[in-house]
Order: structure tokens, then sequence, then C-alpha cells
């Protein structure tokens, strides 16, 4: 399974941007992964048609929202784990814009999950999503990485 991560908005932060890139070289340890960012616009409708241009019928697409389903790292492990069972084509996580995504991204969401309650920057979220999925593969193959509390 190949891993996509899509976020609307700038260049990684340069503060923020090391770190993401070591997350993202840890991963592809254990899958292919890429990050596509897609320009802020004036408008959520015209960044939904770019990120639906990124996205394959094919590809199972978790959208991150702070109204979606808040889940923790064994359960982002699960999700891993169910989509790696399932064959899945490649694992789509999407970022939204500052004002969040169009309707057209939500409905062709297959999951909506949260990070958390709180609300983040949109670069700590980057850098959080892929500390967190490095984490969800560690968990998977029982690697010292995560340790359970």
């Amino acid at each position: 399974m190949k891993l996509l991560f899509i976020s609307v908005g700038k260049k990684h932060d340069p503060l923020v941007a090391e770190a993401i890139d070591d997350f993202m070289s840890r991963i592809s340890h254990h899958a292919p992964v890429e990050w596509k960012l897609i320009p802020s616009n004036e408008s959520m409708n015209k960044e939904g048609e770019s990120i639906l241009n990124a996205v394959d019928e094919r590809d199972f697409v978790a959208l991150l929202d702070e109204r979606g389903k808040e889940i923790d790292s064994e359960g982002l492990s699960k999700l891993l784990d169910t989509r790696l069972n399932a064959s899945t084509h490649r694992l789509v996580f999407i970022i939204g814009g500052a004002y969040g995504v169009s309707e057209s991204i939500k409905a062709r969401a297959n999951a909506t999950i949260a990070l958390s309650k709180l609300t983040f920057p949109h670069q700590l979220v980057r850098l959080i999503l892929a500390e967190q999925v490095y984490r969800a593969f560690t968990i998977l193959k029982g690697e010292k990485y995560h340790h359970a509390g």
C-alpha cells in the first residue's frame, strides 16, 4: 500500500520541514510515501478540485477534521492495518485549508478523523500526522518506538 499526504497551504515552514522529512524517511521504510501541497486559494471549491484531481477512485481517503472521530495512536495503527489487509491501493490523508474543505471532499472521504480536540496550526498538524503515521507503523511491527501507557 502506498501513502499520500495532501495538505492545503504554504510550503513546509523550515523549522518544521526537517522533522517532517525525517518522519517521511522513516515511513518510507514501511511503505512508499509522498507529500503533495495544494496552494491556498480564495475558494474552497477550487482547492477541492485540486485535491480531487490528486485522488484516484481506488484510494481510501482519510480526511483530518476537528469534527471527525477522535482516534488515538492505536486507533490509527488499526486503520493502517485494516487498509493493509484490504489491499488498499493507496491511503490518502487530507489536511484542508484554514477554512476547512469543500463539500466534495467531505463526500469523497471514506473516514473523517480528528487528531485532537485541540486546534493546531496547519504546519504542526502536518508534523503530528507524519509522526503519528510513523508511530502507527511501529505499533503494527512491534517496534520499540511506541510505549503504551
